[in-house]
């Protein structure tokens, strides 16, 4: 995400890199790059200007010490305004009542039936709650069977009466079930229309009247750009929403949604979500994206979803392992699982320092280790203890099970003894231990 925006970033920066200092001459070239990649990337001209306005303010005013070359200062500088432009902080999300009730509004096809099932997903497995989803689209029937299949898939309950044609009925009676039930969270996925029109409106503020929600989140498809922001505003004016959450990161986002809507409705950015898995839902965090923006990778969020994965019984049992060079095939793939469980591949790598801009222009399919895979579903279960045993006897058959070449097969081999080697050797040094399950 944000590609095109982070490289015109970089190519402003450059105008200052060498520089011996800030002067007002170097300081307005970066910065008028810098307005203008706001600008392709579909932040609105105002925002643009304040915010590069602020940059040059403060890059003025700022003396550069010997440690530091104007260029980083000049990065340091446009990370902290990105920062404070998406919220400076992370926001509170209220899930206190009896039970906590969440309103979910927007547009058709902005993703709020996806994002219903993911938010119930999330506060499930992550906070502990016993979610409602509730069917209030009264419209499109497929919106209906589109939370049933979600809440299979997470094992949530969804509260519907597809006879029922008015919402405020259906959100009321849905509360009264979730207490019923014990539920102590209910989620309410309301109507969209393909533009903003006064019926919708005036619904779904008729739902909020009844219900007294806790959260009243926008959701809204990233990819729209300024017309995103346009209709934020429409919908708060009506709504005073407490939250934004910003949808299909993962497509051709070009930034302008997330940098202009706290500037223009002065609400926060909550959530963002990526894909159509149940799991690809995050908090958002204004310092890590900005840091991704600018090329700057996201560790924090790495390890986090390292953390989700891998749990300090199991770490600990695999630096024996590898002390003792006892590393075998069934390891790794459970390892592979593991990373497969933390999400996107390409994502993931994008969050490391340096390596987003590497692998941007290279296609790293989710199916990427399914190669790897298939060769060690084809081991028997002696050959994946004891990598030594196998045989060109066995390598054959390996292969063959596989649907692979015995050359591919060598490679793999032979990947797998220098990785082990390697682990080994980290596992000597005291900041090599297998440490990312520690909590």
């Amino acid at each position: 995400m944000f590609e095109s925006l982070s490289e015109k970033l970089e190519s402003a920066f450059k105008q200052i890199k060498g520089e011996g200092r800030i002067t007002e001459l170097n300081i307005a070239a970066t910065v008028k790059d810098i307005r203008r990649a706001l600008v392709d990337a579909d932040v609105n001209y105002k925002i643009a200007k304040d915010f590069t306005d602020k940059i040059r303010e403060t890059a003025l005013g700022q003396k550069v010490i010997t440690a530091v070359s104007p260029g980083q200062l000049m990065v340091k500088i446009v990370k902290d305004e990105l920062v404070e432009l998406m919220g400076g902080t992370e926001s509170t999300f209220n899930t206190k009542g009896n039970p906590a009730v969440i309103l979910i509004a927007g547009l058709q096809g902005s993703g709020k039936t996806t994002f219903s099932g993911k938010l119930a997903n999330y506060l499930k497995t992550k906070k502990g709650l016993s979610p409602l989803l509730v069917a209030a689209d009264i419209y499109r029937p497929a919106a209906i069977d589109q939370l049933k299949v979600l809440g299979g898939q997470i094992g949530v309950d969804v509260y519907s009466e597809p006879e029922n044609k008015d919402a405020v009925s259906i959100a009321t009676n849905a509360i009264k079930e979730a207490r019923s039930k014990n539920k102590n969270l209910v989620i309410i996925d309301t109507a969209g229309r393909l533009a903003v029109d006064e019926a919708m409106m005036t619904e779904v503020a008729n739902v909020k009247a009844a219900v007294n929600p806790q959260e009243i989140l926008f959701v809204v498809d990233s990819m729209t750009g300024q017309d995103a922001v346009n209709t934020a505003k429409a919908f708060n004016d009506r709504l005073d929403f407490s939250g934004v959450v910003l949808t299909k990161l993962d497509g051709d986002t070009r930034g302008g949604a997330a940098l202009s809507i706290k500037y223009t409705v002065n609400k926060p950015i909550k959530f963002v979500s990526s894909g159509e898995k149940m799991d690809t839902l995050d908090v958002f965090y204004p310092e890590r994206m900005a840091q991704r923006i600018l090329g700057m990778g996201d560790i924090t969020t790495l390890v986090e979803k390292a953390q989700a994965q891998f749990d300090e019984v199991q770490a600990k049992k695999l630096e024996k392992k590898i002390r003792k060079n006892q590393f075998d095939f069934e390891d790794f793939k459970q390892q592979l699982d593991q990373i497969k469980k933390m999400g996107n591949i390409k994502d993931l790598l994008g969050m490391i320092p340096g390596v987003g801009k590497a692998v941007k222009d290279i296609d790293i399919s989710d199916d990427s280790f399914k190669g790897i895979e298939a060769l060690i579903n084809s081991m028997t279960p002696q050959e994946r203890a004891n990598p030594d045993i196998i045989s060109p006897s066995r390598k054959a058959r390996i292969a063959k099970g596989a649907g692979k070449d015995l050359a591919e097969l060598n490679a793999f081999l032979k990947q797998f003894e220098q990785m082990k080697e390697m682990m080994k050797m980290m596992n000597k040094m005291p900041m090599g231990r297998m440490g990312l399950g520690r909590k």
